[in-house]
């Protein structure tokens, strides 16, 4: 099997004390790659290399346009090698080829594309004073990040927390998912290769509490903390952080809930419904898990609803024609399979779907289940979906702000006056008004409650990994103190 080190301080290397761990394919359900399992030892050399690269290098004092041709390089070599990129995340989480490769890798190289236009293209404050004096902003780099990626977009989401620190002249220290390590190793290794500093962009392998993922977030020469999980781990970071008052964004758990009116175009609806709620298996922290419908169209969208569902094709996530694939492990089957099996003892009735060969979930469509049944409060983080009918647009409106979650929603209707109204009424971080995951990379991402703090995206991921100052300058020799 081919091995897969951590890097840092500009070198692929083993652990200190040469522990390994292998990484399993959902698929086959065998390891196919060994990976470097570090621990606070290396946790600690990463930030060192971090800190002194911040402190001393010439990373942070590059001007926007140079680090830029390196991230702009650095997002040439991740197309170029864009197969090995998606093979990677396809055999270590058993997303289909067609979602790594069309969708995941081409975002990963626009998101460092994108960053690093948005940094040199920012503007500051001008702030003219009555006073004879003169102020402005400025935003400097905050200094050493952590990022702690999730398993379910491993290169994505690993590239929407360092490209924009990076950009701004941070450094950073990536842990990725233990579950999906080695497309993070690729990632950093190409990053050398583009001319990045050593020390610059560092990965650490390994696991979180008492390990590579604690030692990060109690580590006082760490600047910032980003991070995308579970929402119970991201209190516990939170709570770390705290004790060195050190800044967190966190992109926590999702109920996404998706309303569809009686004006809407069903066939769109349905469309987007499909991708909501079976894109990667239902591995999407802004899945549509809740679907209401408005009850004059309810039969009609659940007919074709559980028709297009019947359809997907399920199968080895490496064949092209697979929509489809295993979960990511065997712990998080064992998960979604306690909720697919206790579908009629909770009061609901299974439509289509249960549970398939292997680690796989079928699509899976559930009615008449209770609102408080745990089908319809807890992220189930599968192919798995709650469809319920609806009067008015005043109770669905309540029906999806019933939730301790409040990452994003989605709505479909023709009527221009109600998207506005209740998109406005829907506490969520993001609302899609007849589509879904389409995304502006200026716009805020994250969520309310439990879905987390903060908010990266354009000049949100500015604020998150800078420093603002303000400066303040006397303009004129009239005015004087003492």
């Amino acid at each position: 099997m081919d091995f897969y080190g951590h890097v840092i301080d500009g070198e692929e290397v083993e652990s200190l004390d040469g522990a390994r761990f292998d990484t399993v394919d959902p698929f086959t359900r065998a390891p196919w790659a060994q990976i470097a399992l570090g621990g606070k030892a290396d946790a600690d050399r990463a930030v060192a290399a971090a800190r002194k690269a911040f402190d001393e290098g010439p990373w942070p004092r590059m001007g926007f346009a140079e680090r830029g041709r390196i991230l702009h390089k650095l997002a040439d070599l991740i197309e170029q090698h864009a197969d090995e990129l998606a093979l990677a995340d396809t055999r270590d989480m058993g997303k289909p080829i067609t979602q790594s490769r069309g969708n995941d890798v081409p975002r990963a190289a626009h998101n460092f594309r994108f960053f690093a236009d948005h940094a040199r293209l920012s503007t500051g404050e001008v702030l003219p004073m009555d006073t004879g004096h003169h102020a402005y902003t400025r935003f400097e780099a905050a200094g050493v990040v952590a990022a702690i990626a999730p398993w379910n977009f491993p290169l994505m989401l690993e590239t929407w927390k360092v490209a924009p620190a990076l950009a701004w002249g941070n450094t950073v220290v990536l842990k990725p998912a233990e579950d999906t390590p080695v497309s993070a190793t690729i990632l950093a290794r190409l990053a050398l290769e583009a001319g990045m500093p050593p020390g610059v962009f560092n990965v650490v392998h390994g696991y979180g509490p008492d390990s590579v993922g604690q030692a990060l977030t109690e580590d006082g020469r760490v600047d910032r903390i980003t991070f995308t999980g579970e929402s119970g781990t991201g209190r516990v970071i939170a709570r770390a952080a705290s004790a060195n008052l050190t800044p967190v964004s966190l992109e926590l758990g999702g109920k996404g809930a998706n309303v569809v009116f009686a004006d809407a175009d069903l066939e769109n609806a349905v469309d987007w419904s499909i991708r909501a709620i079976f894109t990667n298996a239902g591995q999407v922290c802004l899945a549509g898990s809740r679907i209401y419908v408005q009850r004059a169209v309810y039969d009609e969208f659940l007919s074709r609803f559980v028709d297009a569902a019947e359809r997907m094709v399920i199968g080895d996530p490496r064949e092209p024609g697979t929509q489809i694939g295993p979960l990511a492990s065997e712990e998080h089957y064992r998960k979604v399979r306690g909720y697919v099996e206790t579908i009629e003892s909770e009061g609901g009735k299974l439509r289509t779907g249960g549970l398939g060969n292997g680690w796989v979930v079928r699509p899976t469509v559930i009615v008449e289940m209770p609102p408080d049944a745990r089908h319809c409060r807890e992220e189930i983080f599968g192919p798995v979906v709650v469809v319920m009918p609806f009067d008015t647009e005043a109770e669905a409106v309540d029906l999806v702000n019933d939730t301790p979650y409040g990452l994003n929603a989605m709505l479909f209707t023709e009527n221009v006056h109600r998207a506005h109204r209740v998109s406005a009424a829907l506490k969520a971080g993001t609302v899609w008004v007849n589509c879904f995951f389409v995304r502006d990379l200026r716009a805020p991402f994250g969520g309310v409650g439990d879905s987390g703090i903060g908010r990266e995206g354009g000049n949100f991921s500015r604020e998150f990994f800078t420093e603002p100052k303000a400066v303040v300058m006397q303009i004129t020799e009239e005015e004087r103190f003492g």
